[in-house]
């Protein structure tokens, strides 16, 4: 059995925002010269590993927040992570802990996960908000309050009731009942794919290598004192997840990895994300042709079409909802659940325990 899986999933978002603290990411794409809506990697990885915890119903690893005091100023320094891979988070979601006065401890993610974006630039893209948010007390003025305010340099008085008619009265003005602000940003709408590698060597298996440390001394003995496994990979010795405890994650890790959403995107601007289909292979360039974009040279160069190809090397699981956006596509309501008993199968049969023999 090959150590890798490939995942590639496809996804429909209509309207949405991947991100809201600086509004939606884009990137330009070089060869149609267009700006392309996308949610990074690392929103999608926090976003896998948050599904998984929330199925495994356990907490994530508490991070400790360092700050200093210097010269009466408070500022941020570096957050750490406990480092200890008995945390499902920290297992499959990786680590690092990077201080001048101890040793830096690091192990890498199992996972490499791409960001999010345009199955083909032409599949997917951006679109203007023109919703404005609006407050309208036409219908029920006596239900609101209106308030107005002098204003002095930073100082702010409220006017009386009484001076504010007279001043609307004697300056024959009105107050609108509609209080009125654009909010000139932008959404992301269009068929969306994001790929995922597992590597199945380091998936449940933590490095014991004091070269390049993944774990401090304390941890490791923590480890073997609650039953991991000692053995070797070919990166060298390392601790295995016993067995008991890896059937409680492979289940919930194959959910995580196809129902994962997004739970940042604005409450005004949900989009279910639905999934359209699921290629799973052993074989990076198997999926990414098992679902693909293509240019529609008969028509106009500048059109593209989404593309299941069923004849790749690959398991592919195709939902009902596909068909309304892929021709000629079968959808199957159990799709999803397929695309997970196949992922943990894959994950169940690879030998943690005994990848490399005595001999090598």
């Amino acid at each position: 059995m090959k150590p890798f899986i490939y995942l590639r999933a496809l996804r429909h978002a209509e309207h949405t925002v991947f991100g809201v603290q600086n509004g939606q990411k884009t990137y330009r794409e070089p060869q149609f010269g267009r700006q392309m809506a996308y949610s990074s990697g690392q929103q999608v990885k926090r976003s896998i590993i948050e599904a998984l915890s929330d199925e495994l119903n356990v907490p994530f690893a508490a991070i400790t927040f360092n700050w200093k005091i210097e010269k009466g100023v408070a500022g941020m320094l570096e957050p750490h992570s406990p480092c200890d891979p008995s945390f499902p988070d920290q297992l499959l979601g990786g680590y690092m802990k990077a201080q001048s006065d101890q040793m830096t401890v690091k192990r890498r993610s199992p996972m490499s996960i791409s960001a999010m974006r345009p199955l083909h630039p032409l599949l997917g893209g951006l679109e203007k908000e023109t919703e404005a948010v609006v407050f309208d007390r036409s219908s029920k003025p006596e239900n609101h309050i209106v308030k107005v305010y002098q204003i002095d340099g930073k100082k702010r008085t409220e006017i009386p009731q009484e001076e504010l008619e007279d001043w609307l009265v004697s300056n024959e003005r009105s107050l609108g009942p509609k209080y009125y602000n654009p909010s000139g940003q932008t959404r992301a709408t269009g068929l969306f794919v994001y790929d995922i590698a597992i590597d199945l060597r380091t998936l449940f298996c933590v490095s014991t290598n004091k070269l390049e440390p993944e774990l401090f001394p304390e941890i490791e003995e923590k480890l073997k004192e609650v039953g991991w496994i000692e053995s070797r990979n070919v990166f060298g010795k390392c601790l295995v997840l016993p067995k008991e405890q890896r059937e409680k994650i492979i289940p919930a890790l194959a959910h995580a990895l196809v129902n994962w959403r997004i739970t940042s995107n604005q409450a005004r601007t949900f989009s279910l994300m639905e999934t359209l289909a699921i290629a799973i292979s052993d074989n990076a360039n198997q999926i990414a042709y098992a679902i693909r974009g293509e240019l529609r040279e008969d028509i106009d160069m500048q059109a593209a079409i989404p593309k299941i190809d069923e004849t790749a090397k690959a398991d592919i699981f195709i939902t009902p909802s596909c068909s309304g956006y892929v021709q000629g596509v079968i959808g199957s309501a159990s799709a999803i659940d397929m695309a997970e008993q196949k992922l943990i199968s894959l994950m169940t049969n690879f030998d943690y325990e005994n990848q490399v023999s005595d001999n090598e």
